[in-house]
C-alpha cells in the first residue's frame, strides 16, 4: 500500500477549496480542455461600443475566458505594432477603462497582468482576428507572423501555452490554470503561411555553429530566406523569414562566423547575380546590394577554404550543357565578393539542397504534406525525417467552416457562426474545441453547446443562465 505524505493531503486540500471558490463553492472535478464550456465575447475590445461588454478587465473579473481582439497590421512600419479595430484601427473600439491606445501590445498587457494578478484562473484564449493579410509582409521588420510571434512570447512570457507543445491534443483545463493561450483566426491565407510556407528551387547550407539559411524563390520573381538554428533533437527552429531580393534559382554558401554568399539568376534574363550577407544572432540577415557577375542559368556556391573567405560558383551556360566556374574571394570589411578566373569545368554544379557540417546534415526539397500544395518547403535532417519549413508554431490556428482541407489538418480549434449548428455540433462531437460567434440568443444554443459561445451581450441573464447551467468554468 502506497502511503501518501500529510503535506500531499495538504496540497490535495489547497487545490479542492481553490476549486469550489471558482465553482460557487462546490469542489469541481477537473475536466479535459475539449469538454469544457467557458464564458466568451464577440469583439471583446468594443465594450459596449458595440454590445454591451464592458472593458477588458471587467469581462476577464466576470468570469469571461474567451477574448476577441482583432488586429490591422497595415501600419506597422510606422508604430511598429499590430492596431486594434473592427474595419480599421480604431473602429468600434471602446477605450473606456481600457488601453487609451489602438496597439496590440497594451491591449496584451493588459490581458497578461490580470492572469498574474489571478493564477488560478481557467486558461483564456485570446483570439486575434486577423483582418489584413499578413503574407504581404516582406520581414519582420514589416511585421510577419515572426514578428506577432515575438509580440505574444513578450506579453505573456511563461503564462504563455506554446501551440507547439500541444501539437494533437490539449490537456485538461485545471493542468493549464493561470496560464493564456493565443489562436490565429480572420484572414485564411496568413492562417495557412503560419502553418506552412511555399516556394521554388530551394537551397540551403549550415556552419559549424548549427546556424541554418534556406533561399528560394516565389515563382513568380520574388526571392526568400529562412534562417534557423540546428537543435541537438536534429530539429530546425526557424528563426527569421523575409523577401530579399528578385530573381530565381537561388544558392547559398554560409561560413562559421556568419558571412553568407548568395548567387542568383534574374527572373526573365539569364544574368547571374551574387548578394552578400551577415546572420545575426537572432537570426536576422543584413544584406549588402546585389551585384551582376556574369551570364549562365543554375548558379551554385560554395566555400572552399576553412576560413570561409574563398569561393567557388558553378553554373550552367544559358545556350549549352557546358559548365563554367568562377573563383571569389570574400571581403568581409566591404562586404562585397571579388570574383575571377573564369573557366569551362568538367565538375558538376554543386549540390545546393543539400548541406552537411560534420555529423549535421540538412536537406530541402518541396513537396505536399497531406492536403498542402506541392510547392510546400519541407527539410530534413540527420535525426529527423520529415518536416515543414514554417513559422515556428506559437498560436494556434483556427479551422472555420468552409476553410480548406489543409487548414483543417490538424487543427484542434474549429469556429463557425452560432447560427452554424449542424458543424458547431458535429465538431463537438468529435472532441474538437469550438467556437460559436455572434451567440446572441439562447435559440443559438446547440447539444452539447460551443466550448466558446462567444456572444456580444454576456451579462444577459439568458445568457448568465445556460452559461451556468452548462457548468461554465472560470
Amino acid at each position: 500500500m502506497t502511503r501518501t505524505s500529510s503535506r500531499a493531503y495538504a496540497v490535495v486540500g489547497v487545490a479542492t477549496v481553490v476549486a469550489a471558490l471558482l465553482t460557487g463553492g462546490t469542489a469541481a472535478a477537473d475536466v479535459p480542455f475539449a469538454s469544457a464550456t467557458f464564458r466568451s465575447t464577440h469583439n471583446s475590445y468594443s465594450g459596449n461600443v458595440d454590445g454591451a461588454k464592458n472593458s477588458v478587465t471587467y469581462q476577464l473579473d466576470h468570469g469571461v475566458r474567451f477574448l476577441e481582439l482583432d488586429v490591422h497590421d497595415n501600419g506597422y512600419g510606422t508604430s511598429h505594432d499590430y492596431a486594434i479595430g473592427h474595419d480599421s484601427p480604431g473602429d468600434l473600439v471602446d477605450h473606456a477603462n481600457n488601453p487609451a491606445s489602438n496597439n496590440l501590445h497594451d491591449w496584451l498587457a493588459v490581458v497578461n497582468t490580470w492572469s498574474d494578478g489571478h493564477p488560478s484562473h481557467a486558461p483564456i484564449v485570446v483570439m486575434l482576428d486577423l483582418k489584413d493579410d499578413l503574407t504581404d509582409n516582406p520581414s519582420f521588420a514589416a511585421g510577419n507572423m515572426t514578428a506577432l510571434n515575438q509580440e505574444l512570447t513578450e506579453a505573456f512570457g511563461s503564462n504563455l501555452v506554446q501551440a507547439m507543445d500541444y501539437p494533437a491534443e490539449l490537456p485538461s483545463v485545471d493542468a493549464l490554470r493561470g496560464r493564456v493561450l493565443t489562436l490565429l483566426s480572420g484572414d485564411s491565407g496568413s492562417r495557412a503561411e503560419y502553418r506552412r510556407d511555399l516556394g521554388y528551387n530551394p537551397a540551403v547550407a549550415i556552419n559549424g555553429r548549427g546556424q541554418v539559411v534556406e533561399v528560394h524563390d516565389s515563382g513568380a520573381g520574388a526571392l526568400w530566406y529562412w534562417t534557423g538554428a540546428y537543435g541537438a533533437d536534429g530539429r530546425v527552429t526557424w528563426l527569421r523569414h523575409g523577401r530579399y531580393d528578385s530573381g530565381k534559382t537561388p544558392a547559398i554558401a554560409l561560413n562559421d562566423n556568419g558571412w553568407l554568399v548568395e548567387v542568383h539568376q534574374s527572373e526573365n534574363e539569364t544574368s547571374l547575380w551574387s548578394r552578400i550577407g551577415r546572420l545575426g544572432a537572432d537570426g536576422e540577415i543584413t544584406w549588402s546590394a546585389s551585384k551582376k557577375y556574369d551570364s549562365g542559368v543554375l548558379p551554385t556556391v560554395a566555400f572552399t577554404d576553412l576560413a570561409g573567405t574563398a569561393l567557388r560558383e558553378i553554373h550552367r551556360s544559358q545556350g549549352s550543357t557546358q559548365n563554367w566556374e568562377w573563383h571569389g574571394a570574400l571581403d568581409t570589411g566591404a562586404s562585397t565578393v571579388t570574383w575571377g578566373g573564369n573557366a569551362k569545368t568538367s565538375d558538376v554544379r554543386y549540390d545546393k539542397a543539400n548541406t552537411v557540417r560534420g555529423s549535421s546534415r540538412v536537406s530541402v526539397w518541396t513537396g505536399a504534406d497531406g492536403p498542402t500544395p506541392a510547392q510546400t518547403l519541407r527539410y530534413s535532417t540527420d535525426r529527423l525525417a520529415s518536416d515543414r519549413i514554417r513559422y515556428r508554431p506559437t498560436a494556434f490556428a483556427e479551422y472555420q467552416e468552409g476553410d480548406s482541407a489543409e487548414l483543417q489538418q490538424g487543427a484542434l480549434f474549429y469556429a463557425a457562426p452560432a447560427t452554424s449548428a449542424s458543424f458547431i455540433t458535429s465538431a463537438r462531437q468529435a472532441g474538437r474545441v469550438v467556437r460559436g460567434w455572434d451567440f446572441d440568443s439562447a435559440a443559438r444554443a446547440t447539444n452539447p453547446l460551443a466550448n466558446y459561445p462567444a456572444t456580444n451581450h454576456p451579462w444577459d441573464a439568458w445568457y448568465q443562465s445556460l452559461l451556468t447551467q452548462a457548468g461554465a468554468v472560470q
